[in-house]
């Protein structure tokens, strides 16, 4: 049986050998409310398309894994309920019981894989949660950057996370982590950090064939794209960081645990910020496309 389902639109694209950017569905479903979520995944489509690649947007609809949404199918799941947010470890029970999934990192890269696509655009990837050396919560993103070999374009480890520890994690696994166009990490809502990048390269062509030499070597695993959000869009580390550490200790205070950490954070943050975090963050997801389809041209 054929484990996924290609759009017409993907289709298309690969007989023809032009670039395509992976695209994942939970700031879809558990990102945004209707019908701004529908609104913001189309700009993010048609960003790529304006940069001459074609997107594909994973999903899990009815038990069947999706490379590219038809825009019928686009359109109802931003409206569906009840959708499961599915990783390596839930991915195919939610398809063996025929339930609607929204990708996270880790299952977007393996819907990639599966769909030959090698390059994928999101917003901040999973990593090593704050407090992780008692509660050992750890994302899968971070295994799945080890092992499956697609290059993601994010403006790093959400902000929320503990990014150094995120950063020793991804070294361990041998993920080379890229910072793009400047030589410190970006800090998913702001440009700069006090972190410098393990490694850094100006332009997608380099990302391209540093991509193609893993293969080369029979390496495993992807590289990390740690692209900085544009200057005008972003809110300064000095204005978000102690927004972030009081929307920390009231999940402490509150007993948030596990899988209700981040999306607890998240609404948060967008509260304290009065709607700029949220603003910020789709500003960076387009800027994230926008690169990965220039870094998906050099791959064709």
């Amino acid at each position: 049986m054929a484990m996924i389902t290609k759009s017409t639109e993907l289709l298309k694209a690969q007989e023809n050998g032009l670039p395509v950017v992976a695209l994942e569905s939970t700031i879809i479903t558990h990102g945004m409310p209707f019908p701004q979520n529908l609104e913001t995944a189309r700009m993010v489509e048609d960003d790529i398309r304006a940069a001459g690649a074609v997107p594909a947007t994973m999903a899990v609809i009815d038990g069947t894994l999706h490379a590219g949404l038809e825009p019928d199918q686009l359109e109802a799941l931003a409206q569906a309920r009840d959708v499961d947010k599915v990783s390596r470890a839930d991915m195919a029970v939610c398809m063996s019981l025929g339930r609607t999934g929204a990708t996270t990192v880790a299952a977007t890269m393996i819907a990639a894989r599966l769909a030959g696509i090698s390059v994928f655009a999101t917003g901040g990837i999973g990593g090593v949660h704050r407090g992780a050396e008692d509660t050992f919560d750890i994302s899968a993103d971070l295994a799945e950057l080890g092992q499956t070999a697609v290059t993601v374009v994010a403006a790093g480890a959400k902000a929320i996370l503990d990014v150094p520890k995120t950063l020793e994690v991804l070294e361990t696994y041998g993920v080379p982590v890229i910072a793009y166009g400047q030589p410190d990490m970006p800090a998913f809502w702001s440009r700069h950090s006090d972190l410098p990048a393990p490694l850094s390269m100006s332009s997608a062509q380099d990302i391209a064939k540093a991509h193609r030499m893993r293969a080369a070597l029979g390496l495993p695993g992807g590289q990390l794209v740690a692209n900085p959000v544009p200057e005008e869009d972003e809110i300064p580390a000095a204005q978000i960081n102690p927004i972030i550490a009081q929307a920390l200790a009231e999940a402490t205070e509150q007993g948030i645990t596990a899988k209700q950490v981040t999306p607890f954070l998240l609404q948060r943050i967008f509260e304290l910020t009065e709607g700029r975090s949220l603003v910020t963050n789709i500003a960076l997801v387009r800027n994230n496309a926008r690169l990965a389809a220039e870094i998906a041209h050099h791959l064709v």
